[in-house]
């Protein structure tokens, strides 16, 4: 039976159709959706940081399909204070320490006005990249526009019983002494160490002391200045306990996705938004943290980043696409190994969407298609790609160089019909595959494949009578080959079908591709055996 379908029946559409069921229960204006992702300025931008937006940006399709306007906002938080040096970052930035990083210089020349400039510019680069599409917010001008200066008021006027609540539902004793403010020291620029200890309602102003505090482990020493803070002015912000409600409200934010590292922030900022800012708080969905391949969080400051810079190097947009679009839920362990696989994920995904492969599970097919159409932003190629294997266009890169390079390897794909027309996506793979074959291909680990008792004894047959092969002038080396390899299989009682593709996986981490006889050929027969090798 049929199960019924929500738009293109991808978790996108299931997330957009919660969200407007919940829109009309609360009777709220739908002239235009919000969705919004924070976008951390404190260090270099990762995949996973990028996974946030790109997420959200996807639900903001989703509600598009389903007929309704919708936008994301993407609001960089670039007053918040440095708490420690990202590693690869110069030294020097110990002494800004706790500073804004939208007060601290750019740590990689003037490109840019600030720290957070650059690190915030870097991940909207990546959107850029990808055709994300967004409205910026810095979160230094919002506080400069004073737009925000109501529902810190609100906030504020109600500390004492913010306090109580935040201790009640985290445990943290720290605002049942102190503001959920953070002014900016005025003597020595820093946050977190002008203790916030008074609020004049009456002035919007915020009374403080700067002491020492601690950040992490790390001590960090006050200035024992006394002063006052503007609310209405970028002399200051919010707590993150507070903060995420606050801008909720004011950019009228329906939906925003959360990592579970912020559980606590997030439950305490719904509870702010509906009991004290009279705003009901945005639909929310929570999502693993990208892990690397050992298992450890992607950080910005250990420096074990995935960015999509690095990426889109080696793989294109559509791949990092598919990657962050796939799926929402379990954690995902991610590296830079993962484009060749992912490239030729994508190449499946407009197979089956164009019918060029047959998927009889109707539901797998269904939520195929919808990723693919959201992949390409609700606009899909009009026909369906010659594709080639990725590792395939790697080993030809690598054969390669000069400047007619990618018309060596085009001409090498129309040799083996893979091919028929140089187009514009086949060209930019082709570049792209060059990028791998000289930064990565050598120090590429070789991809699992489990070989049973008599595959081995079979690859060590062909190896060994590959070796032993005499060219010459009057062979057809390729027929040779071929029959070589037909005639391997049916000694060690192997469907011979089963062994080319064996080998195609071995060789080019497919089940197909252009004719053995003449790939192995062009490849050399010493490096096919070196490769075959390696498996055994």
């Amino acid at each position: 039976m049929r199960e019924n379908i929500i738009g293109k029946g991808t978790w996108l559409d299931k997330v957009a159709n919660n969200l407007i069921v919940r829109e009309k229960k609360l009777n709220r204006n739908m002239k235009s959706i919000r969705v919004e992702s924070g976008l951390g300025a404190s260090g270099i931008p990762h995949i996973g940081s990028m996974g946030d937006a790109v997420r959200a940006y996807g639900i903001s399709l989703a509600l598009q399909n389903l007929g309704y306007n919708s936008e994301l906002i993407a609001y960089s938080d670039d007053m918040d204070g440095l708490r420690k040096i990202p590693s690869g970052f110069p030294t020097w930035l110990k002494d800004h320490i706790a500073k804004p990083v939208s007060q601290i210089p750019d740590p990689f020349g003037d490109c840019h006005n600030s720290y957070g400039s650059h690190m915030s510019s870097l991940l909207l680069d990546g959107l850029n990249s990808v055709s994300v599409k967004y409205v910026f917010k810095s979160a230094t001008d919002v506080y400069k526009s004073g737009i925000l200066i109501d529902v810190i008021d609100q906030i504020l006027t109600q500390s004492e019983y913010l306090g109580r609540k935040i201790s009640e539902f985290v445990g943290q004793n720290k605002f049942l002494n102190e503001l959920p403010y953070f002014p900016i020291c005025k003597n020595c620029g820093k946050l977190y160490v002008a203790h916030a200890y008074k609020y004049l309602a009456k002035n919007k102003k915020v009374l403080y002391e700067c002491s020492d505090t601690k950040i992490g482990n790390n001590e960090i020493k006050g200035c024992s200045y006394k002063g006052e803070a503007d609310i209405g002015k970028a002399e200051g912000k919010l707590a993150w306990k507070v903060e995420f409600a606050a801008r909720w409200k004011i950019f009228d934010i329906r939906f925003e996705a959360y990592g579970k590292d912020i559980m606590e922030s997030v439950k305490i900022n719904d509870w702010i938004c509906e009991e004290i800012l009279h705003f009901p708080h945005p639909l929310h969905i929570k999502y693993e943290m990208f892990l690397d391949k050992g298992g450890k969080k992607i950080s910005k400051s250990t420096g074990n980043v995935l960015t999509p810079q690095k990426w889109l190097k080696y793989g294109t947009p559509q791949s990092i696409l598919l990657l962050l679009f796939k799926r929402i839920t379990g954690t995902r362990h991610i590296s830079i190994d993962d484009v060749p696989s992912l490239m030729d994920e994508y190449d499946l995904y407009e197979d089956l969407y164009f019918g060029k492969l047959k998927e009889t599970n109707e539901s797998k097919l269904i939520k195929v298609r919808g990723i693919y159409e959201y992949v390409n932003h609700l606009n899909s190629p009009n026909k369906n790609s010659n594709h080639v294997p990725y590792r395939l266009l790697v080993q030809q890169t690598s054969l390669f160089e000069g400047e007619d390079r990618v018309d060596k390897v085009y001409e090498r794909l129309k040799k083996y019909r893979l091919v028929s027309e140089k187009s514009k996506d086949l060209i930019q793979k082709i570049q792209l595959a060059f990028n791998w074959s000289q930064d990565i291909l050598g120090n590429e680990e070789y991809q699992n494949i489990l070989l049973d008792i008599e595959q081995k004894k079979a690859l060590m047959e062909l190896v060994s009578n590959l070796r032993s092969y005499q060219i010459n002038e009057d062979n057809d080396v390729a027929n040779d080959i071929q029959t070589l390899i037909y005639e391997t299989s049916k000694k060690h009682e192997i469907e011979p079908k089963n062994f080319f593709r064996l080998l195609y996986q071995i060789l080019i981490n497919s089940e197909r591709g252009p004719k053995l006889g003449n790939y192995l050929i062009d490849l050399g027969i010493a490096r096919t055996c070196e490769i075959i090798e390696n498996y055994l």
